[in-house]
């Protein structure tokens, strides 16, 4: 069992990056490695080792990745100097036996000259049909073990399916225990989305109505107003389901919907999270809305159509945008609809999550006839713009009795000042031993479970303009069931 960590520095280590000079890398791991540094109680010392197919010595992997960090907005003078003290390059060239070997060799040098203790974090920041060979490879030459300890990195997507989902749990399972896995979504990394657990189990106001009795429907959305952009082949091969439901959507569902777990640790979390996408009822394929983005206006600039998009199959059948209603048949959800919708190329961009709880039982304010009041609704806001809304009524001022909704809230940049990147917390927490904010094997395939037959017998396709909030059959979901998406 790993304990949350309490910030305490993690030991000496070495962190190697596969797909180091990739996009991921250079933008978010790298970045992340160096915010990272600069907290002189995040570790005892470490060194970064980047890995890939790429011929590139230390230096010029040094300089790339020293531009990278300057783009981010790091001070040159000090991105060249951490990038010469803490990076160092090998190539896999054609990844085979002898690539891996030298690997190996090369890991074994640096453990030497910088005296680290044999910790190490593999973090495979590749496409997904990389893993299997990547892990197959780093066994056969004895990289699974070391004498420290050693942990693996898997980033989303976690398979295609739930055969696929498996078949990569089972070889990984081969060579590394579970508790050596972290898998990783970055979601989970976000102060915002940790605060879920937080705003529930700290606050003795929420937990008490925080049910079937209180609640009458939760809505999750995460809207993005850019389109696939340079993704296009990529996308073809995800699509919204795989590339957003599946994991960071239903991760949130089971923040949202989890019973108190026993510890704020990684098993605990963890069951109770199994525990709510066991629950979750099968999919109706009437509860669930496809659409793809045609052309439209995105503020006064006229975009292209996911069709027109390069990469993009002419007569393709991908959704980029996904709306569902869940019911979760356990004591505390039974009867409440969670709606879900994610898309691309939507009005805003958005994630939010907003509680609707149950008007009171008694309208003894309809007596005065103008007084309308509204439904208490909680909107806990991801991104960006973090923090949270709460709506109440209030009477306004003066003679008679009208009512007037108010919201209040709060701001995580107005009390805290910038949030740390998502990475940056995920990366320590690795080394740290802490896998509270990661995913298990068996949180994967019980949500794949739930998505598979839905990908088996895809819902209809339906268009919608780019700028819009998606197809009207999204909207047609709540209201035949009396209720709306909240405006955002």
């Amino acid at each position: 069992m790993q304990l949350v960590s309490q910030g305490g520095p993690a030991p000496r280590h070495l962190f190697v990056i596969f797909g180091a000079t990739g996009d991921l890398s250079y933008r978010k791991l790298i970045p992340a490695l160096y915010h990272a540094d600069q907290d002189p109680k995040a570790h005892e010392g470490h060194a970064i080792l980047g890995v890939a197919r790429a011929a590139l010595t230390d230096e010029q992997f040094r300089i790339a990745a020293a531009e990278a960090l300057t783009q981010s907005g790091v001070h040159k003078a000090d991105a060249e100097r951490w990038a010469n003290k803490t990076l160092f390059f090998q190539s896999l060239g054609e990844s085979g036996p002898k690539e891996y070997q030298a690997l190996r060799t090369r890991i074994e040098t640096l453990e030497r000259e910088h005296k680290l203790p044999g910790h190490r974090a593999f973090n495979l920041a590749l496409p997904l049909p990389a893993f299997a060979p990547t892990v197959e490879r780093l066994a056969e030459v004895g990289l699974n073990k070391s004498p420290g300890w050693t942990r693996l990195i898997i980033e989303k997507p976690f398979g295609q399916d739930l055969s696929s989902a498996k078949a990569l749990n089972d070889l990984i399972h081969k060579y590394y225990a579970e508790d050596h896995v972290y898998r990783l979504d970055h979601y989970l990394g976000k102060d915002t989305v940790q605060n879920i657990l937080v705003f529930r189990f700290a606050n003795s106001m929420f937990e008490p109505i925080w049910n079937r009795d209180k609640i009458e429907k939760i809505e999750i959305t995460v809207a993005e107003q850019l389109g696939v952009e340079s993704r296009g082949a990529f996308y073809e091969n995800a699509g919204a389901l795989r590339d957003i439901v599946q994991n960071h959507m239903m991760q949130l569902v089971a923040l949202v919907a989890m019973e108190p777990p026993a510890l704020i640790e990684a098993d605990s979390v963890g069951n109770e999270k199994v525990k709510v996408l066991k629950s979750i009822l099968p999919l109706d394929k009437e509860h669930v809305v496809f659409g793809q983005y045609g052309k439209g206006m995105m503020g006064n600039e006229v975009v292209p159509g996911y069709l027109g998009e390069k990469g993009v199959a002419p007569n393709s059948n991908t959704e980029t945008f996904v709306a569902a209603k869940l019911s979760i048949n356990n004591w505390r959800w039974q009867g409440v609809p969670f709606y879900l919708r994610t898309g691309k190329r939507l009005a805003k961009k958005a994630t939010r999550i907003v509680v609707t709880f149950r008007r009171p039982p008694v309208a003894m304010f309809d007596t005065y006839g103008s007084c309308v009041f509204t439904q208490n609704r909680l909107e806990l806001l991801l991104q960006p713009d973090e923090g949270f809304n709460m709506t109440v009524d209030v009477k306004q001022p003066g003679s008679g009795l009208h009512l007037q909704t108010q919201r209040m809230r709060f701001r995580y940049a107005e009390a805290f000042g910038k949030l740390p990147e998502a990475y940056q917390t995920l990366l320590l927490d690795v080394v740290r031993g802490d896998r509270t904010l990661f995913v298990r094997s068996d949180e994967i395939e019980t949500s794949w479970e739930l998505f598979d037959p839905v990908l088996q017998n895809r819902p209809e396709l339906k268009q919608y303009a780019s700028g819009s909030w998606g197809p009207q059959e999204a909207e047609d979901l709540l209201v035949s069931r009396g209720h709306q998406w909240t405006e955002i």
